[in-house]
């Protein structure tokens, strides 16, 4: 006859409700890491539905437009930018003090909207 606490050569014998126990534990560990890879695939599911109802509302434009006339309007305004980077460049070393410095730039940055309205 075998002994209650009988097992197989070359596992340790196991106490009286152990291998149930480790059972339940294992168990338990199980449910508890399907629990945390359920909790991340919602999290991750609610981040995916908020970024398409986002790009869905918002359409995602291309950087550079295609065209004739997206290139003259890029190169329009790179002239524009250079024409007042050249004002600030020529004017910076030319006024000795910083309020006039600062008021050139603060004059350049109201009036840049303005003149590029009645540019184009």
């Amino acid at each position: 006859m075998r002994e209650p606490n009988y097992c197989a050569p070359g596992y340790p014998l196991l106490a009286r409700g152990e291998r149930a126990r480790r059972r339940a534990l294992n168990e338990e560990r199980k449910h508890r890491d399907r629990q945390i890879r359920q909790r991340r695939l919602a999290q991750r599911q609610r981040v995916d539905r908020g970024r398409r109802k986002l790009t869905s509302i918002v359409p995602r434009a291309p950087r550079w437009r295609p065209g004739i006339l997206a290139r003259r309007r890029r190169r329009r305004l790179a002239v524009f930018a250079a024409v007042i980077a050249a004002v600030c460049l020529v004017s910076w070393p030319l006024l000795p003090d910083w309020g006039s410095r600062i008021l050139i730039l603060v004059g350049l940055v109201l009036v840049a909207p303005l003149a590029w309205v009645l540019v184009n």
